[in-house]
């Protein structure tokens, strides 16, 4: 069934700090966005960026029922804007990552029984075990990551069945804390749900299904068999195979929105719910990547996406299922030193001036004459790593370079890092591979020539403002269309605005980098070597 240009396809996006909707029509056309915003607009929540940081500053929460009032006002705005429900054909959605939600003993019955004269926040006030959910940015679980490393084997082991290693913000470690410090609150919990999948559930009427891209960042499903791993959950609490429910695939439709949304606003009895995904795999179908593609997003710090077919997990970077295609992986890489230190760079080496800094870029050669350095003003995630290391042609560490040859150092050597750790994931470059820039340094055409020649790719920019939101539309669609016709989700969103050319690499850039990247990576080594000891 082809999409009509009548009906429309809504995703919403449960973010840290705000709650987002977006509306496409069958042309692939945004008609409809609005959201509400945590602080400002719920400020009886008294959170701040959307969460609560508690006094050890390493316990990061936000309330349930905040996101709840979100969603009620959220809906509310669309009503007031004529927004016409009754249109929209399929759902779906995103959540911040790793974060989750306890739903209290019988509050599956409630949900199922929704009376539509009143408000979510009126009928879901008492159906949490736990009222404040632990979040992204909670670190507070480093003895539960220990202690699921040394028992499950190490944290290769982990990682060879999760795609991660032990992350204080992953959803295993922050139910077994709640277990082990809250066990009355553990016992009374009747299903534990991400961010994401209890969006989905307040739109189902029912339990929503985790989906295998958004449980991928639990240390608790196993990547290959897509189920979830019995050794990491009975490492993890008690009884929690009953707790989680089956995963699902990310383009799974749950069923249809339940008979509350139908009375109260209006939607159509067959509109289909899809499986919610997290923020990061949704805005991975909102660039559209395609196998052997690469998204590299520049900002205050950087982020590595990339289509893989056969995982290579490692202790750096994360591997999830991948959201639009099952069979498939996706690869994640975060790097803290990005915007920053580019722009102490410039400072420092070209006064100021991107244009002086974009000159140095072009006025030296590709390799750099063999000089290679790493920047890490602040500890990096990948590799984990501090200081700023130079080493010349030769290999021997050298304490400064000319401010040309630096500038060059420090991109060269950024996004070698970048294919290196994306090449260690899985992640091959291959005929038609592009890389998808983003963010704020993808509008310096010198910036993404020298990323074009180290990746040997084209480089394609693409603003996609909100890409979380709008691959949360499109999977709304894809997921009703596959469930029909089983189309690929590429022949979904092929008549989406294409991503711009920006550079081309250089035809001699190729043989330069190949051979740079093993010297990288040799130098990493070392430096990781010696900033242990």
């Amino acid at each position: 069934m082809a999409a009509s240009k009548d009906s429309l396809y809504l995703g919403f996006d449960f973010s840290t700090q705000q709650l987002k909707v977006m509306a496409i029509d069958g042309t692939l056309t945004v008609v409809h966005q609005s959201y509400v915003h945590f602080d400002s607009e719920l400020p009886e929540f008294r959170t701040q960026g959307g969460v609560h940081i508690h006094a050890d500053r390493l316990t990061v929460t936000s309330p349930v029922l905040m996101w709840i009032q979100a969603l009620d006002l959220l809906l509310e705005k669309m009503k007031n804007a004529g927004f016409d429900f009754s249109l929209v054909k399929a759902l779906s959605g995103s959540g911040q990552q790793h974060g989750s939600v306890y739903w209290r003993t019988g509050a599956n019955h409630t949900l199922k029984h929704l009376d539509p004269e009143k408000s979510l926040s009126q009928l879901l006030q008492e159906s949490f075990a736990v009222a404040d959910s632990p979040v992204w940015m909670d670190s507070s679980t480093s003895p539960q990551c220990q202690y699921l490393e040394s028992t499950i084997g190490g944290a290769h082991t982990l990682v060879d069945i999760t795609g991660s290693r032990a992350y204080e913000r992953f959803t295993g470690s922050q139910i077994a804390k709640i277990q082990q410090t809250r066990p009355d609150q553990y016992q009374n919990t009747e299903r534990i749900s991400l961010v994401s999948s209890f969006a989905a559930s307040l739109f189902l009427g029912d339990y929503a299904a985790i989906d295998f891209s958004d449980g991928s960042g639990m240390n608790l499903l196993d990547i290959r068999t897509r189920c979830w791993s019995e050794v990491c959950l009975a490492t993890t609490a008690p009884g929690l195979e009953k707790l989680l429910g089956a995963p699902q695939p990310s383009t799974a439709v749950l069923g249809c929105v339940s008979p509350y949304f139908v009375a109260r606003h209006g939607f159509s009895v067959d509109c289909r719910v899809v499986a919610f995904t997290g923020d990061n795999p949704a805005s991975f179908a909102g660039m559209r990547l395609q196998e052997g593609d690469v998204a590299v997003s520049l900002g205050t710090s950087d982020t590595v996406f990339s289509w893989i077919k056969e995982p290579r997990p490692a202790l750096e970077g994360h591997v999830f299922c991948n959201p639009v295609d099952w069979h498939s992986y996706m690869a994640l890489l975060c790097f803290k030193n990005g915007s920053l230190i580019r722009e102490r760079v410039r400072n420092e080496c070209t006064e100021g001036s991107w244009e002086v800094f974009s000159n140095a870029l072009r006025d030296t050669p590709i390799g750099n004459h063999g000089n290679i350095g790493f920047y890490f003003d602040v500890m990096e995630i990948t590799p984990s790593a501090v200081g700023v290391h130079r080493f010349d042609c030769h290999d021997n560490r050298v304490s400064g370079f000319s401010a040309q040859v630096e500038v060059k150092a420090l991109l060269e050597g950024q996004f070698l890092s970048k294919r290196l750790h994306a090449e260690r994931l899985g992640y091959r470059i291959i005929p038609g591979s592009r890389v998808l820039a983003t963010g704020g340094a993808s509008s310096n055409k010198d910036i993404l020539q020298v990323l074009s020649d180290v990746f040997n790719a084209p480089v394609y920019t693409t603003d996609v403002a909100n890409s979380a939101c709008l691959g949360s539309a499109y999977r709304a669609l894809h997921g009703l269309e596959s469930v029909e016709s089983g189309v690929p989700f590429s022949d979904v969103v092929k008549n989406a605005m294409e991503p711009q050319l920006a550079v081309t690499p250089n035809p001699r850039a190729k043989e330069v980098y190949n051979q740079m990247l093993k010297r990288y990576a040799e130098l990493e080594d070392r430096v990781l070597q010696e900033v242990d000891h």
